[in-house]
């Protein structure tokens, strides 16, 4: 909100508590807007970020996915190269000279054979992972898709509002940052750190049935009295809220 300018000439409370209400107004329009609009914008930022997530996921996945895949093939290779070997010693302890060389071969065989048995457990395990894995995969692609085709159906909602309200509410802006203008500094951090404070933006507020517009706390009789004076600025003792004693810039009650 922009900076007031000083006032050339000093305003009565009475006048100051107008602009103020004014000010109200058009910022209470502005959040109307904001309240069509209502958790969309949120809601799209979560889905963005969310979709981001799972298609980092989703390359973690492929990842893991090729590096099971290169185990696998590895191991099919070490288990056709055992089986090889298996074959050469095999034939070549049909030309062994004695007993100890045979043997020997014999060994070699046996842990070529436990080779080709821990390929194949190593190969097993791994296709279970992998399986495991592809299924995660398949369900995250299908969340991604889900996501995304929530996504742009939010947009659209979001950019139909927008369409519908951005031309209304710069307008509202442009009276705003000009109706702040006219505001008092003082008041004008005051309004500001007030509003800032509540959800429903809400600042300054009528009297409404002896009560406060904003928390709807009670106003004794007395405190109502000096309020429709507008010889200074009241406050709400329960949220702070400035008090107004009427519901249009205007009205004099």
């Amino acid at each position: 909100m922009a900076a007031s300018k000083t006032a050339s000439k000093e305003l009565t409370v009475d006048e100051k508590l107008q602009q103020l209400w004014a000010l109200q107004q058009i910022d209470s329009k502005i959040d109307r807007i904001q309240i069509l609009k209502g958790e969309l914008p949120i809601e799209v930022r979560d889905l963005e970020d969310e979709i981001v997530g799972l298609n980092t996921r989703l390359e973690t996945l492929q990842n893991e996915l090729n590096e099971l895949n290169e185990e696998i093939n590895n191991r099919k290779n070490a288990k056709s190269m055992a089986k090889e070997l298996i074959t050469r010693y095999e034939k070549q302890q049909n030309n062994v000279k004695n007993n100890r060389e045979y043997d020997a071969l014999s060994k070699e065989i046996e842990l070529q054979k436990l080779e080709m048995q821990l390929c194949d457990k190593k190969v097993t395990d791994a296709t279970a992972k992998l399986a495991a894995k592809e299924e995660v995969m398949a369900e995250t692609e299908k969340t991604i898709k889900e996501r995304e085709k929530n996504l742009k159906n939010k947009k659209k909602e979001l950019e139909k509002i927008i369409a519908e309200t951005e031309k209304e509410e710069e307008e509202l802006q442009k009276e705003s940052n000009k109706q702040a203008k006219k505001v008092e500094e003082r008041l004008l951090k005051a309004y500001t750190r007030i509003r800032g404070a509540y959800k429903n933006g809400l600042a300054v507020v009528a009297v409404l049935r002896d009560a406060c517009g904003g928390c709807y706390a009670k106003i004794p009789p007395q405190r109502q009295v000096e309020i429709r004076q507008r010889k200074r600025l009241i406050t709400c003792e329960h949220c702070g809220r400035i008090l107004v004693a009427w519901e249009t810039p205007e009205a004099d009650n």
